[in-house]
């Protein structure tokens, strides 16, 4: 029984000792197959497997060896490429398969701490982001839950009268019993015994006439809590309430428009937290309640668009040119010059004894006479339109611009002399600023100017054109759609010549056979028709004009007018009044 036991355990071990031993060159060939199908992964573990099988055959290390360094460049080149894409959980990955094959590769480490670390920032960076966000919102949603200025509010607003002497204190406790309000004095008040008396008031306009007898004032804490407090300077700013508001004005066009506005409520409401935004064309307060609803009806009366006006132009220039010419031209020289025939050295004193009348050629001038007419009449008509703002100037240019010499310097660097030009305006140049006032009226302050070129002069070497001008400067007050016609602009210009043989000329009617007469006359007249047409007014209402109450030189404060009519007897309210025995301080109400 043994010895068939180890019969069969040698042929078992003669059998498969062929097969296993096969195994790393089975390995080795798939590795080739990959390697030449650049799967070099898949080559990678097959030449492993044939390594791990027979670590010291050198075939078998070699090709591990080779493919673990190729392979794991490999996945390093795609991490690269990943990373260059910022796709770097992607990049981590490739870098962490090329450590794991080749845990020699420093190259494929570092880059796999660096991509961890450049994950880790991201990270820390969104969550960052993430809370900055979230506190933002928070602020955002915080500012928007922003209280506005505190209103107190009465249980009861009825018309009440109180006849008192008792303490300052002891009086606006009784007043806020009235109302259902709470009290707090500030401690640093003493308040002194004064006697108090009213009829028929509201108990806010009775606090109020109270705070300004003993130089106190108060301001609400809360709904239904006031704060009363000695009325100076140090105490006001302490306990004084202050809110903030931004006003976007809507007709302020440039940066002087909002420090003039600025500039108003400084001066008006003593408002000196004002900060201007220009882009915005905002001004942004910070100030008491009562001061930022004074300036809120200060800001609606000023901030008005501007008025504008349309203004029709209309330039009428009429010239008439007459020319008559009528006489004869005579001969005005004769000349005479002595040419003696055949003689070669010309004119000598022999030449005179054979003088003969062909020797003596005589010149005489021509003659014509001439009768001539002429009568012209031109008409030129111009009509612009400028549309402009109230108090903004407005020119109208129509013509051409023409150079004239202003001055002459020699550089250094070149020989010549430069000359230097200025171009002025030639035509019709009209500058233009309006005024408009209330009830449809506007004043025009013009300045009209007809100019051209009527010849030329030569001054210091330089021909200089010769500029006519015909100007006129004035204002006027015109009611809307008013024609104002400004003419005068008249020349009239006659010139008279004669030409003849002297004695002559002043006969009657010989003059015109021995002589000329020439006669010219030139009119021409400019007249401008300036029609203005409002456009936009100024929209001031009854609400703009209404007088509002300020308060006191020292302090600005808010009164709101009463919405209801008062009735012509009041309904009797509480009276209070002092007792004939000595008065009992009120009892305290609950703070």
């Amino acid at each position: 029984m043994r010895c068939r036991f180890l019969l069969c355990a040698i042929m078992v071990c003669t059998l498969t000792a062929p097969i296993v031993g096969e195994r790393p060159e089975s390995a080795f060939k798939a590795g080739q197959r990959a390697e030449k199908k650049n799967d070099l992964d898949t080559a990678y573990q097959a030449f492993k497997r044939a390594h791990d099988a027979r670590p010291l055959d050198p075939k078998y290390m070699s090709a591990y060896l080779r493919l673990r360094s190729s392979a794991s460049t490999k996945h390093i080149e795609a991490g690269r490429e990943l990373f260059d894409e910022e796709k770097l959980q992607d990049a981590l990955a490739e870098f962490r398969i090329a450590a794991q094959i080749d845990p020699t590769n420093f190259e494929g480490l570092g880059l796999l701490r660096r991509t961890s670390d450049e994950i880790e920032q991201q990270s820390r960076d969104k969550l960052a982001t993430q809370k900055r966000k979230e506190e933002s919102a928070v602020l955002e949603r915080d500012a928007r839950s922003a209280a506005g200025p505190v209103s107190l509010t009465f249980k009861s607003n009825t018309p009440v009268s109180i006849h008192m002497t008792a303490t300052v204190d002891a009086i606006y406790k009784t007043l806020a019993r009235l109302g259902g309000v709470n009290i707090l004095i500030d401690p640093d008040y003493k308040a002194p015994k004064v006697t108090f008396e009213l009829s028929d008031v509201g108990l806010r306009d009775a606090l109020d006439m109270l705070a300004i007898q003993t130089k106190t004032f108060w301001r609400p804490l809360s709904a239904n809590t006031i704060l009363v407090a000695m009325d100076n300077s140090a105490k006001r700013k302490e306990l004084q309430q202050s809110v903030m508001k931004t006003f976007y004005l809507r007709n302020a066009s440039t940066p002087a428009d909002l420090q003039e506005a600025a500039g108003t409520l400084k001066a008006i409401l003593d408002i000196s937290h004002i900060q201007a935004t220009p882009e915005l064309r905002s001004l942004t307060l910070r100030a008491t309640p009562d001061q930022m609803v004074l300036a809120q009806k200060l800001l609606d009366d000023i901030d008005k668009p501007k008025p504008e006006v349309l203004i029709d132009i209309v330039v009428m220039e009429v010239s008439r040119d007459r020319i008559r010419t009528l006489g004869a031209v005579l001969p005005s020289t004769v000349s005479a010059s002595i040419s003696p025939s055949g003689s070669s050295t010309g004119l000598t004193l022999n030449s005179f004894a054979s003088l003969t009348a062909n020797d003596i050629a005589v010149s005489i001038s021509g003659a014509s006479y001439t009768a001539l007419a002429s009568d012209s009449n031109t008409k030129v008509i111009q009509r612009p339109e400028i549309r402009v703002m109230d108090s903004e100037k407005a020119s109208l240019r129509i013509g051409d611009r023409i150079p004239i010499a202003t001055g002459s310097f020699q550089s250094g660097l070149t020989q010549g002399v430069n000359t230097q030009f200025q171009y002025i305006d030639v035509g019709v140049n009209i500058d233009i600023t309006p005024y408009v006032h209330s009830g449809n009226e506007v004043t025009l302050k013009m300045s009209l100017e007809v100019s051209s070129v009527t010849g030329e002069q030569s001054v210091g070497g330089v021909t200089e054109p010769t500029i006519g001008q015909r100007r006129i400067e004035h204002q006027a007050r015109l009611v809307d759609g008013e024609v104002n016609l400004i003419g005068g602009i008249f020349e009239d210009t006659e010139s008279k010549s004669l030409s003849g043989y002297p004695g002559i000329l002043n006969l009657p009617i010989l003059k015109y056979f021995f002589g000329q007469e020439n006669k010219e006359r030139q009119q021409s007249e400019i007249v401008f028709a300036i029609i203005p047409h409002i456009i936009r007014s100024s929209e001031v209402t009854d609400q703009n004009e209404r007088m509002v109450d300020l308060g006191s030189e020292n302090s600005v404060a808010y009164r709101k007018a009463s919405t209801k009519d008062t009735p012509a007897t009041p309904a009797p309210g509480p009276i209070i009044q002092q007792p004939a025995q000595p008065a009992q301080r009120p009892e305290p109400i609950p703070q």
